[in-house]
């Protein structure tokens, strides 16, 4: 008994192993459980408050589920119309240049609607941030075919899941922003273990330190689940995710230019 650990014990500064980051409001999230939201937001907070650079930061909320991400994260942000967080990312950069901005968008929002903003704001080179969440899914509005779901996966307006003859390829975005030449760095990362989540803040430091440095645009996809739009449970949906999302949209870094 002597050697059991005490509440008094874990609150010690010394034994202190992780906190919540400072830049993370104590607002309750509104995403559902298991869902990689969460932990995305918490990285790129973790950075920012790492870098010290929460007074220079400008986030650019978009429309999906990560809509009220303003309620979230404790830095100045701003919401754009569906898919136009990129071409408000380059106003605010461009009128403000010493700001830190990124867009935080999913792949309804970037791959879809916003599918020339997000391309021509890389091909321009502008000098942000992009963070990309695909899930393969419209999340929000009721589980519909995404721009990103596979072949044969199912989905509300695919229920015999996706005819790649009728509703075509998916589109590996990813890929195609890498090809541009404004964009300086382009992965491909996840954050359902941690090892993936250390891999994925290192790639957001990596982005936020090429601004800083004006490289250009860096271009951050983060793979991700929708256990309520992919009818799963959390586990399961993981597991989905491992076994069919990632050999479609396999990790890694894409495109880096030092």
């Amino acid at each position: 008994m002597a050697d059991m650990i005490t509440k008094e014990d874990i609150r010690k500064p010394e034994n202190l192993v992780y906190k919540k980051t400072d830049l993370m409001t104590d607002k309750v999230l509104s995403y559902c459980p298991g869902c990689g939201h969460g932990t995305a937001h918490r990285l790129v907070m973790e950075v920012i408050e790492e870098m010290d650079i929460q007074e220079k930061t400008i986030g650019i909320a978009p429309v999906g589920c990560s809509v009220l991400a303003y309620e979230f994260m404790d830095i100045d942000m701003q919401q754009a119309a569906h898919g136009r967080a990129p071409a408000l990312a380059t106003a605010i950069k461009r009128l403000m240049p010493e700001k830190f901005v990124f867009t935080y968008q999913g792949d309804g929002d970037l791959a879809a609607i916003g599918t020339a903003e997000t391309i021509h704001a890389c091909n321009r080179g502008e000098n942000i941030v992009i963070i990309f969440i695909n899930n393969g899914i419209y999340g929000m509005t009721g589980g519909q075919m995404a721009p990103t779901t596979l072949p044969g996966m199912k989905s509300s307006t695919s229920p015999y899941g996706r005819d790649v003859q009728m509703m075509g390829n998916p589109l590996k975005i990813t890929e195609l922003v890498a090809q541009l030449p404004g964009t300086i760095y382009v992965t491909r990362q996840a954050v359902h273990t941690p090892a993936h989540v250390r891999r994925t803040k290192k790639a957001i430091r990596k982005a936020f330190e090429n601004q800083k440095l004006n490289k250009g645009l860096s271009f951050i996809e983060i793979v991700s689940n929708c256990n309520s739009g992919w009818k799963m449970t959390p586990v399961q949906s993981n597991e989905w995710m491992v076994e069919n999302m990632f050999p479609f949209y396999p990790l890694g870094d894409i495109k880096v230019n030092d």
